[in-house]
């Protein structure tokens, strides 16, 4: 018997595999982490040794105060500026109290912190630079994620924690970027729980304006969760609340949409450890070619292996629950 079964699994797949690769872009066609249209120039340029490209979409952000793009092009442009300093280099000497480079800056030195071994102490000398960066312009709620970072990393206790967030979201109650940095600190992983890390989430979430990305936190938990590989408890029902809230919010946003791209590899990879692969095949054809590192990172050393990876075993896991009639690869029809 065991072996018809695994006959039969096989046969569906062969079956049903090729009709339900149907809006999903080929392995080539994926990018990994690719910048959107106003971000990809200013990378471009930097790579050239320019950096007012960069300077100048980051000073937009701000003026128009577009907290989540102005987050996320701070963290890739640090990023950049970690491997590639001389464009870095020749906007400090040219203006080095440009709120904006100040925010670069320290976005920089703590992510150089964190991959040290000395993390603590050589976080305890990049004070300053938050500090600077904050005081460049008050309203910016960016500094602040910068500093929920820090804090995580100094091993600060729950008090400097909570003063913190409170300064970030008094300047922005919805900054997706503020409630990850917190959810971090409060995960089982760092100092809180899984209990704390998904309370925390569902509040969040429940107080989400429409369509934000806040919606995804809870599944955000639910990922920390399922990757410890030493469950503490949190019942199924409510992991499958949060994918399911995650779900809604996906399909608010078109197919292959860079804006919400992160959320989608993130609830991607959920529905896997939950084994919804139904759910999982979803998202992969709503990323259409945008996977992202986060979460694949988590997984393997190569994250665009992973995600095309599993993303195929989606699809066999699909396959083999089909009918070897009917379903996306033939008729019921004699």
């Amino acid at each position: 018997m065991p072996f018809l079964r695994a006959f039969i699994r096989t046969a569906r797949m062969i079956r049903h595999i090729g009709a339900l690769g149907a809006g999903l872009p080929p392995d080539d066609d994926v990018l990994l982490d690719a910048p959107d249209e106003r971000l990809a120039p200013a990378l471009v340029a930097a790579g050239g040794g320019e950096y007012g490209p960069a300077a100048k979409v980051l000073a937009h952000t701000r003026e128009a105060a577009e907290w989540e793009n102005r987050d996320r092009y701070v963290l890739r442009l640090a990023a950049f500026a970690a491997s590639r300093t001389e464009w870095f280099e020749s906007w400090q000497a040219a203006s080095p109290h440009d709120p904006d480079l100040l925010l670069v800056k320290a976005e920089l030195a703590v992510g150089r912190a964190f991959d040290s071994p000395a993390r603590a102490e050589l976080l305890r000398d990049v004070t300053p630079l938050i500090l600077a960066a904050a005081d460049a312009d008050p309203g910016d709620p960016v500094p602040w994620r910068v500093a929920l970072d820090h804090a995580r990393g100094t091993n600060a206790p729950h008090a400097v924690f909570t003063e913190v967030w409170a300064e970030a979201v008094r300047r922005s109650p919805h900054h997706y970027g503020c409630h990850v940095a917190a959810l971090r600190y409060l995960s089982a992983a760092w100092y809180g729980s899984h209990t704390e890390c998904f309370d925390f989430a569902e509040r969040a979430a429940k107080d989400a304006l429409p369509g934000s990305l806040l919606q995804a936190l809870p599944a955000r938990a639910a990922l920390a969760y399922l990757t410890t590989r030493a469950p503490q408890g949190i019942p199924r029902a409510r992991l499958d609340a949060a994918a399911d809230l995650a779900i809604g919010l996906s399909r608010t946003y078109g197919t292959a949409d860079p804006w919400p791209a992160e959320v989608r590899n993130l609830l991607a990879c959920v529905l896997i450890e939950m084994e919804r692969w139904q759910d999982a095949l979803e998202q992969f054809r709503l990323l259409g070619p945008y996977a992202t590192s986060f979460p694949w990172d988590r997984l393997s050393d190569d994250p665009l292996g992973r995600f095309l990876e599993l993303r195929d075993g989606a699809r066999l896991e699909v396959a083999a629950a089909l009918p070897l009639r009917g379903g996306p690869g033939g008729s019921d029809a004699h």
